[in-house]
């Protein structure tokens, strides 16, 4: 979320510790295996990267500028699993208000995704 919000590309820490940017594709290459909720944020994820502070979202409302599809994956998403916002068209900070909950929702998710892992596969068994 900060590296969104401060206008910074995405990175992941690489097998040999270089730092890479994370690119639309490597993103749709890993959501082809999701469904339920991880394809939601991974929708929600997409069309939230692109609202960064070069956007300009104090003086202008950066939904404005997403396409309808990414502007109702993040709406479709906040509205099943966090009841909002009410508006078709609300405001950067209208949604801000959502932002810790929903990412509340995805690390809980991911800790009981990867606690389900571990019970599933040793640790010291995985390449």
């Amino acid at each position: 979320m900060a590296c969104t919000i401060n206008g910074e590309r995405w990175k992941v820490t690489t097998q040999n510790g270089k730092q890479a940017i994370v690119t639309d594709s490597d993103m749709v290459a890993v959501s082809e295996k999701f469904q339920g909720w991880a394809r939601s944020v991974y929708k929600f994820g997409c069309a939230f990267i692109h609202l960064s502070n070069f956007h300009g979202y104090n003086s202008s409302n950066p939904l404005d500028a997403l396409s309808a599809e990414e502007k109702a994956d993040i709406l479709e998403h906040m509205r099943y699993y966090h009841h909002g916002p009410k508006s078709d068209n609300p405001t950067f900070r209208e949604l801000a208000i959502y932002f810790p909950m929903v990412f509340e929702k995805v690390k809980g998710n991911l800790e009981c995704y990867l606690n389900d892992l571990a019970e599933e596969i040793p640790v010291e068994n995985v390449l």
